[in-house]
């Protein structure tokens, strides 16, 4: 067995970081698009979304990095050798690239909210104030905010990519699904 690879599949702390981080994703995502939406005259609606948003994008950084370092330490399961190679390394670049993505968006989110000229405070559950790093820059919040929504967009297409490739795999007779959700 190679340090990259473990003979029983994921263990069950890969499995809950894979899917809570997946839930967070696209709630975040969601509630990304509702607090863009909300009008000002639902001014409170639309603090709390973006304070939810910010929480959710604040917590994804360090559950992909806790991720990555069980992935490090316990592995993952060995490579299907049904699946042809061409497949095998269009996932690994897809699964670098969702890795890297995972930690950009938010941190970008984060950026932009520093330089938002209207400097709202960032809150982590509504509760527990998080500095902002940068001051306002109203060109910088413009830029970073166009740039953390077209990677966002990018996220969650090439997630939902990711998804759709495990399903068809589990309907070709494939393991990947079932090692996911712990069959």
């Amino acid at each position: 067995m190679s340090a990259s690879s473990s003979p029983d599949g994921w263990s069950r702390a890969q499995r809950w970081l894979h899917w809570t981080v997946a839930a967070l994703v696209f709630t975040g995502f969601v509630v990304g698009l509702v607090m863009v939406a909300l009008p000002l005259t639902q001014l409170l609606a639309k603090i709390i979304a973006y304070q939810v948003h910010k929480t959710i994008g604040l917590l994804v950084p360090p559950l992909v990095l806790w991720r990555l370092i069980l992935r490090a330490r316990r592995g993952r399961p060995a490579e299907d050798d049904g699946i042809p190679v061409w497949q095998r390394r269009a996932a690994g670049a897809g699964h670098a690239a969702l890795y890297a993505l995972l930690m950009v968006v938010p941190v970008l989110g984060y950026v932009t909210a520093s330089t938002a000229p209207g400097q709202i405070p960032t809150t982590l559950f509504l509760l527990i104030p998080v500095p902002h790093l940068l001051p306002p820059d109203a060109a910088a919040y413009e830029a970073l905010r166009a740039v953390h929504r077209t990677l966002a967009w990018t996220l969650v297409i090439l997630a939902l990519g990711h998804g759709g490739m495990a399903i068809v795999h589990h309907w070709r007779g494939r393991p990947t699904l079932r090692l996911m959700l712990g069959r």
